[in-house]
């Protein structure tokens, strides 16, 4: 039995990608917003940073449950990041004053407000850039998928990026490394391309039991 538990930053709004996971084999999908005590370390087999959300609140939040997280990590337990799920796993963002996870070396950005519509919202071509990438396996070059944001993210380390998208400038659209999988975009909102992302993510989780 898979399971999987999606941390809440009290935005509300996760239902569709709770219900994304339970389509795509998570046996038990569960939310919380206590990383310390409402989940068991050698209990969950995945966590899902979801993408709703502000970054200062969101960091408020998870910083309450820090050191659980941080075991999560330690464990190489596999972590899903969607949209600002990704952007706090970084050094900092411009779209807040906190110190963001410092997980991933990097900054979080403003997508260029003179050169775009801000913020993004619609379809965009995935180049993918990855033949590794576990995230995406089986699904095809170009694909569209679905974004919703105003930052993206800029690593230190461009290796990590798994694909890009054009929105003015081309941005990274996902990265992996280590246990942490991330995708600017949302797939739980990206019709079956987003779905095989999902069943993938399922399976990485599967796999690390």
């Amino acid at each position: 039995m898979v399971k999987i538990s999606i941390f809440d930053y009290g935005a509300g709004n996760i239902f569709s990608l709770k219900s994304s996971l339970q389509r795509n084999g998570a046996e038990e999908v569960s939310v919380t917003n206590d990383l310390d005590s409402d989940s068991s370390i050698d209990d969950l087999d995945g966590i899902v940073l979801p993408g709703v959300g502000n970054f200062d609140p969101a960091i408020i939040s998870i910083n309450k449950c820090k050191s659980g997280f941080s075991k999560f990590i330690e464990k190489n337990t596999p972590i899903l990041g969607i949209c600002l799920g990704m952007e706090m796993l970084f050094e900092k963002s411009e779209e807040g004053k906190l110190a963001g996870l410092d997980i991933i070396k990097g900054e979080v950005l403003s997508l260029p407000k003179k050169l775009v519509k801000i913020p993004h919202i619609g379809w965009n071509c995935l180049e993918i850039t990855s033949k590794d990438s576990k995230l995406f396996e089986g699904v095809p070059n170009r694909s569209w998928v679905y974004f919703v944001h105003s930052y993206y993210t800029m690593p230190k380390n461009s290796d990590i990026i798994t694909s890009k998208s054009n929105y003015g400038i081309n941005i990274p659209a996902s990265i992996e490394i280590n246990n942490i999988y991330c995708t600017q975009f949302h797939p739980e909102k990206s019709s079956t391309v987003g779905e095989k992302m999902i069943k993938n993510f399922v399976k990485i989780c599967k796999r690390s039991k």
